[in-house]
This record gives C-alpha cells, sequence and structure tokens, in this order.
C-alpha cells in the first residue's frame, strides 16, 4: 500500500506548523494509522544538535527512528536556515533532501508528515525556496494559518502561490495562536469563504485535555478524508 505524502506549511513562522503536526500524528495513532513525521530542515539546536520542533515529531510518531532521520538537515542558530547554512559553511544539498524523502518512503508507515521550516517561500539558496522542492516532488499540501492580525492577506498570498506552483491544496487548520483576536471567528468565516480547499478544522487557543484528544482525532480524520478525494481528482482526471 502507497504512502500519503503530506507536507505541512504554514503561513508564517511559529503559525503553529509542529503544533498542528503534533496533533495530526497523536489522531493517526488514535485511529490505528501508523504515521511518521519528518523535518527535513531545522534551524536552531540545542547542545545535542537536536531542534526541538523534531523531537516533537519524533516523540509523537508511530515508529522509532534515529534523529538523524527525522531531521536530516539542522543548524545551530535559529535564524533562516540558507543564513544560517551561509554562516556554517555547509549550503543545503537538495540531493540530501532527496536521498531523506527516498528513505522515508521505504519506511513501513501509512501516513508520512513531512514538516516544513517557516513559511511557504523559505529560502534554501540564493536561487531556490523549499517550495520548489515540494514542487518538484508533487507533495500535497496543508496550509496552518495562524490566526492572528494580518493573517488574512498572508494566508491568501500563500493559497495563491501553492496553487501557482501546481501542489494541491489538500485543506487548511486555523490555529488561533492570539487568544485576544478581535473578531475571530468571522476572520476564519472568511478564509472559509475564499479558500477553495476545505478547512480541516479550527484549533483553539490552550484546549482543555479532553478537547485536545478529540481534536487530534479530528484532523486526522478530515486530512484522511482529504487525502482521499485527492486521490480520487487525480485519478480521475482527463
Amino acid at each position: 500500500m502507497p504512502i500519503n505524502n503530506c507536507f505541512i506549511t504554514a503561513t508564517d513562522t511559529d503559525a503553529g506548523k509542529t503544533y498542528v503536526s503534533s496533533l495530526l500524528l497523536q489522531g493517526f495513532k488514535a485511529l490505528g494509522t501508523t504515521a511518521l513525521g519528518v523535518k527535513p530542515i531545522a534551524a536552531g539546536a540545542d547542545g545535542q544538535g537536536c531542534n526541538g520542533d523534531a523531537l516533537l515529531l519524533q516523540q509523537h510518531s508511530g515508529i522509532a527512528l534515529p534523529y538523524e532521520m527525522i531531521n536530516p538537515v539542522c543548524y545551530q542558530a535559529p535564524v533562516a536556515p540558507h543564513l544560517a547554512a551561509a554562516n556554517e559553511q555547509l549550503p543545503i544539498d537538495e540531493a540530501q533532501l532527496d536521498a531523506a524523502l527516498a528513505q522515508w518512503q521505504q519506511l513501513p508507515v501509512q501516513q508520512l508528515l513531512i514538516e516544513g521550516a517557516g513559511g511557504w517561500l523559505l529560502p534554501i539558496s540564493n536561487q531556490r525556496y523549499l517550495a520548489d522542492w515540494v514542487a518538484d516532488k508533487q507533495l500535497p499540501v496543508v496550509l496552518v494559518v495562524g490566526m492572528k492580525l494580518g493573517c488574512l492577506n498572508h494566508a491568501m498570498l500563500t493559497v495563491r502561490e501553492i496553487e501557482r506552483s501546481g501542489c494541491s491544496l489538500l485543506g487548511w487548520v486555523a490555529n488561533c495562536i492570539d487568544p485576544h483576536m478581535a473578531l475571530l471567528e468571522q476572520n476564519i468565516a472568511d478564509l472559509r469563504q475564499r479558500i477553495t480547499a476545505p478547512c480541516l478544522g479550527v484549533v483553539p487557543f490552550a484546549p482543555e485535555p479532553v478537547q485536545y484528544q478529540q481534536l487530534a482525532l479530528d484532523l486526522a480524520t478530515q486530512l484522511m478524508q482529504g487525502v482521499r478525494s485527492n486521490r480520487f481528482a487525480h485519478t480521475n482526471t482527463p
């Protein structure tokens, strides 16, 4: 059975990619689906050379893998990866990303969540963006929208770029990162009518433990439905 691939991007840094990815991984576990979360590129490492976001993905994945398989490219400084790469004189090598993807796709998992870094147009060299690599691999995409003032513009710019790239947008998640955001519900409703891809769920700010588990289950269920719909659409494309 082929692995379902999914690339997780966001409207900005700190919009909640890792939080939503962790929820999805826990939801898949509750559904009995073996899922793996990986982070190809990270910047910002602890004393052991590990990135905190990648460690969370490792923790919640359905199979145990060494850290280096979860996060093959990691830079020490918490800055834009291509700038960290220049400072450390270790350029981001897309061949390394290709090899990592091929390795992940051979693992005994049903769902692969590939978490990006920063937003959609994350530079990885002077000419290339991580989005270019995602488009080359034709990975379907989930967009995490960090709900805050300005998110409508950020969301629609990102959606347009994803569509322009030729990637399929499976759906989007409204992640309520600002507990004091004015007109939150109206902003979510506005995005629902502007984005043709389905809203997979709304993640409240600091959900209660019981709510958290149901939220994880619902998000994973909605993503699975989106994957099936996307596969059906591509199968029936003339």
